[in-house]
């Protein structure tokens, strides 16, 4: 019987590149934090406020292109 450490040790917890680079240009272009969740399909961008989400929206093709993601950019108002 393995141990609650073998079976959680060996699990890669390390952040996705996609959600660093994501986190890393809202916070360089608009000094806000985000919250970042890969899907099998799209990427999901929670901003905190309506108004946030609307400026973040026009950089949305810009930021999928740094990617060089085929997933679809999705904000979220949270």
């Amino acid at each position: 019987m393995q141990s609650l450490f073998d079976i959680l040790g060996k699990k890669d917890y390390d952040v996705p590149p996609e959600v660093a680079e994501i986190k890393a240009y809202v916070m360089r272009h608009f000094k806000k934090d985000v919250s970042v969740a890969i899907q099998t399909n799209t990427i999901l961008i929670t901003a905190g406020s309506a108004a946030f989400a609307g400026s973040l929206r026009p950089h949305l093709h810009k930021l999928q292109k740094q990617l060089k993601t085929e997933k679809k950019l999705v904000i979220r108002i949270g």
